[in-house]
């Protein structure tokens, strides 16, 4: 299984997705076998670095700090289009994602909190949150979506 994950500009919540869900991928045996890759991109801005607060949470979780900013956002065109192409899933923070999603990948769409608890609870882009404390839970509940999820994928 391929897996994209996706948000507006691929700085806060899609990259944050994407480095948590692949380590809970590769320190888990199942996981492991069942999905082949996690990537993350943008569907509306073309962005240029990682956010520095998603920069601070991440290496506070144990991320190595050259790991993460050796991230550099993609986006649905350019480097990010064969990520949508070859992606088996798409995996979204809001509905307005899919708006900004080309419609030939509509099928592959799904929601986050819909994967994990089974009904739309939209993830707010936490760009705008001044406070790297209340940036911090924002994506902890990212987390907590993450590890219910893994969770699921691993009994199916």
């Amino acid at each position: 299984m391929k897996i994209l994950f996706i948000c507006m500009s691929n700085i806060c919540r899609s990259p944050y997705c994407e480095y948590v869900f692949r380590k809970i991928v590769q320190d888990d045996e199942v996981l492991s076998k069942k999905v082949e890759w996690v990537k993350s991109s943008g569907v509306f801005n073309k962005a240029f670095r990682i956010n520095h607060k998603s920069e601070k949470v991440l290496t506070s979780e144990g991320f190595d700090r050259k790991y993460v900013l050796s991230h550099k956002p993609t986006f649905k065109w350019g480097k990010g289009r064969q990520y949508f192409k070859d992606a088996d899933i798409i995996i979204g923070m809001t509905k307005s994602n899919k708006f900004f999603l080309p419609p030939k990948f509509h099928k592959k769409f799904a929601l986050l909190s819909e994967l994990a608890i089974g009904h739309y609870k939209p993830i707010h882009d936490p760009v705008l949150i001044p406070k790297q404390s209340t940036y911090n839970k924002a994506m902890e509940e990212i987390k907590g979506y993450l590890i219910t999820y893994a969770e699921k994928l691993r009994t199916e």
